[in-house]
């Protein structure tokens, strides 16, 4: 594919609560096996990018381990590949990255150095499959200046966390409010932009040179009256997971026959760093209902329209309802738990009870595992 992939996975989102504590929202693990950042690189790979950039910089570590290796999405290795850019202090900066823009001004060498004529810009925190050959047409055929693809959401959607979007007929956009405090549609951007690279390095650098660091602020919506910004429309399934509540609803969604399906049996695949594990083992006793079961995990108790990741333990007479338990969590004998996210590596003690009240409630245990 004539074009050069970026995914930006740098940010933080204190919506995610405690569990954004220790690894990026772009690591998050999804559907018991994969991570958020899984989709997106899939997408690059199904539609024939072979150079991909990921911007990182928050909590970063864990996110970096899973990208140690292009060969699990199959980018070129002789010919482009996976590379993971991080701050770099250097004699003229020693800045973080300031905001999405700083962050590809900073790794601006890069995209001098590519050769393919467009970029696509996506985030690492967004579930969804998209070919972004079809959106490159497209993009073609508007002689659009940058296409945003956009989606529309229900009304009883929040859509004030996104950024809303009006088109006119021809689908241009003419109207863009980042985060709006009272939203005048429910059209959003997705975070996924094209644009012609060189035009890009120059509104990169016009950008850096006015002291500006965002790409929807100081970009898209600066420039939304003297550059063609077309919106190109997604009608299948898209979930960002930047808030709790978001992230626990994505999860359950794969509990759906239709969305497992989409995702793990339609093609193009998905596709993830592979972990060598068994397979998860159901000793006598156990019951498990509508729920996802990570490999490496043993299950004693009751298992109820959940999603158990990888190497989590359930003890004896445990009761798991309606909850996301995170990799690596050792629950006790007669532990109850219901509407919860459940952080990994956790130990929850026998005969401990933790429910959701009002709303999903983030379980974060900080027990020694081996002093126990």
């Amino acid at each position: 594919m004539r074009a050069v992939g970026i995914i930006l996975a740098g940010g933080n989102s204190r919506k995610m609560q405690a569990l954004t504590a220790k690894r990026a929202s772009a690591a998050m693990p999804i559907a018991s096996s994969y991570r958020a950042i899984d989709f997106a690189l899939s997408n690059m790979t199904n539609s024939h990018i072979q150079k991909v950039a990921v911007l990182t910089q928050y909590n970063a570590r864990s996110l970096n381990e899973h990208l140690n290796s292009s060969k699990w999405w199959d980018f070129g290795r002789k010919q482009g590949g996976l590379y993971v850019f991080t701050p770099t202090i250097t004699a003229q900066n020693g800045d973080w990255y300031r905001g999405t823009a700083d962050a590809i001004y900073q790794n601006l060498d890069f995209l001098k150095k590519c050769h393919e004529p467009y970029v696509i810009i996506t985030s690492g925190d967004a579930v969804y499959k998209l070919d972004y050959n079809k959106v490159l047409e497209y993009h073609i055929a508007k002689k659009a200046d940058i296409t945003v693809v956009c989606k529309d959401l229900g009304s009883s959607e929040d859509v004030t966390r996104f950024g809303t979007v009006k088109m006119n007929e021809a689908a241009r956009i003419e109207e863009f409010e980042e985060k709006p405090m009272v939203a005048k549609s429910h059209t959003i951007s997705t975070g996924i932009y094209i644009i012609r690279r060189r035009q890009l390095i120059d509104l990169i650098e016009q950008c850096a040179e006015d002291g500006r660091h965002d790409f929807v602020n100081d970009i898209l919506i600066r420039y939304k009256n003297l550059k063609k910004i077309y919106g190109y429309k997604m009608n299948s399934y898209w979930s960002n997971i930047s808030t709790v509540d978001s992230y626990y609803r994505t999860n359950m969604d794969f509990l759906k026959p239709e969305v497992r399906k989409y995702f793990f049996k339609d093609l193009p695949s998905v596709y993830s760093k592979v972990s060598d594990l068994p397979s998860a083992k159901y000793n006598p006793g156990a019951i498990v209902k509508n729920s996802l079961v990570g490999s490496g995990s043993i299950v004693n108790g009751t298992v109820e329209n959940s999603v158990i990741f990888k190497k989590v333990f359930v003890g004896n007479n445990c009761v798991i309802k309606n909850s996301i338990i995170l990799n690596d969590v050792y629950l006790g004998d007669n532990t109850y738990i219901e509407n919860c996210i459940v952080e990994s590596r956790d130990t929850i003690r026998a005969n401990t009870r933790y429910v959701g009240e009002n709303g999903v409630q983030v379980v974060v245990e900080k027990n020694e595992r081996y002093a126990l």
